[in-house]
């Protein structure tokens, strides 16, 4: 789509959302054409002047509006245009009346008077000083957004860098623009260089080097890493920066100083850590060995109790399973993990029976919503997801994850089953075990040969290498499971072997295809009437997976076929268009990033925040005027603005 650009003066504000910056507007042309526009300008009031870049799109209730890219605003030139900035509410406490009597006295200079501070014409000293006070904070916030719209930076930027640092956010950007790449903010370190070199800073300034090498500790965070080696880091960095290694090895010597970074020996290496995560590291090892400490031996009273349960249920536990149930009554802390078809569920129900049986009262998790919703369906209990557990909120003030349960506020739990606890990252897992009163109960169950966390860490995998909690493998694949060639494929795999990858085996087959237009078709076909009609499996419960994003069967254009061959247009469903992409009612969708402010509503009536990286869900509804969408996710319904479905992608 073509890019255009407008020039003309704010009319009217339609809808505003303070805390996106959402915007819909009516513009008002030069030619004196009015036209809507939409998109990220917040704090936008009538009267501004306002030069928008982006694309023609069609409304499907509003008819064509302008998407803006990105934006210039100016202030109000006329007497007209002041009067009508002035009372649109930009300013709390001015209203039409007010706006004419500072226009009538100041003329041309009435934005900069009020700014200073200068008396208005019928209101006390101490009202026009609450006034001007009021409108500084307006102005500030304006020059913050113009500064980083030079920079090609969303508007929402300012809108969360003045939570935090009020009025001297300006300058607390000026003094150190590379505070931008920190987390909270998130922008590539490219851009905070460009913004630092714009303005004055050396190649070689203290500010620019640690903040590379925090940024290449962030960055490796977000990949999986908790740590990085000290060469590794350094190399990186230099890299970066292109320059001689000797700068961020000072750099990095001032903040292991500072203790922003913590340097300890790992396995005989020198790790690097941001120290948050060696607190979370830290913290997780001294709970748990505490933990695994604190729980006196119940073991000839648990082999009782287990013989109780199988007489009551009709299970016959296999030796592992029954190993597996007697220790959980005697351990701090224990883990049981297993491949597919190894009755890792059958082996948890036991335990829950056994924490019942010895009056504990047990709290189940996982660390998603389809994994909670699975364990409290096969153990009949309520289960939650571990955020939900823990309390998790945003704090804004100090732009970070917090949990309302703690070592000050700790679970009402003796014992506590987290499933799928592979998917736990070092982060969650830290802050899971400060919520746990002194011996309490761990029991940590999952697939030792799943992928590690999305998050830093890989827990689940290094608490077995450890040696340091007791496990329980469960290695036999039982009858039932057996009759599947994908459990029996995937075991042989683990093993090292080469899988049957013969047609014949049921539930596990390969079709081969040369062209990739064809695979692509193949796997419509499969999706849409094949394994439907042949297998009776609904396409609801059917997931693709691909290696790749881009190309013909990459993941992009896969969602754009599925979507249209399982969710197809059709008389009042609705559809919105954001970018490139179509959101249609009914399409399956997949969160891509951690969202900590969306606000969810559970079909219990609970409400919560937090919406994650990887959590799945559909498009339930699409508000008649496209503005928003509510996303059902595994029971938790969320409304989102169409600015939020960036973080937002089809699933299929």
């Amino acid at each position: 789509m073509e890019e255009v650009q407008i020039d003309g003066t704010i009319h009217s504000v339609i809808f505003q959302n303070a805390e996106n910056g959402y915007t819909v507007l009516r513009l008002l042309t030069e030619e004196g054409e009015a036209v809507t526009v939409v998109g990220c300008i917040p704090g936008a009031a009538p009267g501004e002047g306002l030069t928008v870049s982006g694309v023609w799109e069609t409304h499907p209730q509003h008819g064509e509006q302008l998407r803006a890219a990105e934006t210039e605003r100016r202030l109000p030139e006329t007497r007209a245009q002041m009067i009508q900035f002035l009372s649109s509410g930009v300013c709390k406490g001015i209203g039409l009346a007010t706006a004419k009597r500072i226009v009538d006295r100041y003329g041309e200079r009435s934005l900069e008077a009020l700014e200073e501070g200068k008396g208005i014409p019928g209101l006390s000293d101490r009202k026009a000083k609450e006034l001007s006070a009021a409108f500084r904070q307006t102005m500030g916030l304006r020059r913050l957004m113009e500064f980083l719209s030079q920079y090609q930076l969303p508007p929402i930027l300012a809108v969360q860098l003045r939570e935090q640092y009020g009025d001297a956010a300006m300058e607390a950007v000026r003094k150190n623009p590379y505070l931008l790449s920190v987390d909270s903010y998130g922008v590539p370190f490219h851009q905070t260089d460009e913004i630092a070199m714009g303005l004055g800073f050396a190649q070689d300034s203290r500010e620019r080097l640690q903040a590379a090498v925090c940024f290449e500790l962030s960055y490796n965070e977000r990949n999986g890493h908790v740590f990085l080696p000290a060469p590794k880091l350094i190399e990186a960095t230099a890299r970066l920066l292109q320059c001689p290694p000797d700068l961020p090895e000072a750099a990095l010597d001032d903040l292991t100083e500072a203790r922003v970074v913590v340097r300890e020996s790992v396995a005989g290496v020198e790790a690097c850590y941001l120290r948050r995560l060696w607190e979370a590291e830290s913290s997780a090892v001294l709970r748990l060995n505490a933990l695994l400490a604190a729980v006196p031996d119940t073991s000839r009273q648990a082999a009782r109790t287990v013989e109780e349960i199988e007489r009551e249920t009709g299970v016959s536990y296999a030796a592992q399973q029954r190993q597996a149930v007697e220790l959980a009554a005697r351990a701090g802390a224990m883990i049981l993990t297993g491949g597919p078809g190894t009755g890792k569920t059958t082996t948890v129900r036991g335990i829950v029976a056994l924490f019942g049986r010895m009056g504990l009262r047990t709290v189940l998790c996982a660390p998603t919503g389809r994994a909670a919703q699975r364990l409290g369906e096969v153990t009949g209990r309520e289960a939650q997801t571990v955020h939900r557990l823990l309390g998790m909120s945003w704090n804004e003030t100090a732009r970070q994850v917090t949990y309302t349960k703690s070592e000050k506020e700790p679970l009402e739990a003796e014992a506590v089953i987290v499933d799928e606890a592979s998917m736990v990252d070092l982060p969650l897992f830290s802050a899971l075990l400060r919520a746990l009163r002194p011996g309490t109960r761990l029991v940590l169950v999952g697939d030792a040969d799943q992928l590690p966390s999305v998050g830093p860490g890989n827990v689940f995998s290094d608490l077995i290498r450890s040696g340091r909690v007791h496990t329980v493998f469960l290695r036999e694949v039982f009858r039932q499971a057996e009759r599947s060639a994908i459990i029996r494929n995937a075991h042989a795999v683990n093993l090292g072997q080469t899988p049957n990858l013969s047609n014949d085996q049921g539930d596990f087959f390969i079709l081969p295809r040369r062209d990739p237009q064809r695979a692509a078709d193949t796997l419509v076909e499969l999706c849409r009437t094949r394994l439907p009609d042949k297998m009776g499996i609904p396409a609801d419960q059917i997931q693709v997976l691909t290696p790749t994003r881009k190309g013909p069967c990459g993941t992009e254009r896969l969602n754009r076929l599925l979507q249209q061959a399982l969710n197809p247009p059709a008389t009042g469903k609705r559809e919105v268009v954001w970018g490139e992409r179509l959101y249609r009612t009914g399409d399956r969708v997949m969160q891509t990033r951690n969202d900590y402010d969306v606000v969810w509503t559970a079909r219990d009536g609970t409400v919560g925040m937090g919406i994650f990286n990887g959590d799945v869900g559909k498009v339930a509804e699409i508000d008649p005027s496209g503005q928003f969408l509510t996303l059902d996710f595994e029971g938790r319904s969320a409304a989102y603005a169409l600015e939020q479905l960036h973080e937002v992608d089809l699933a299929y």
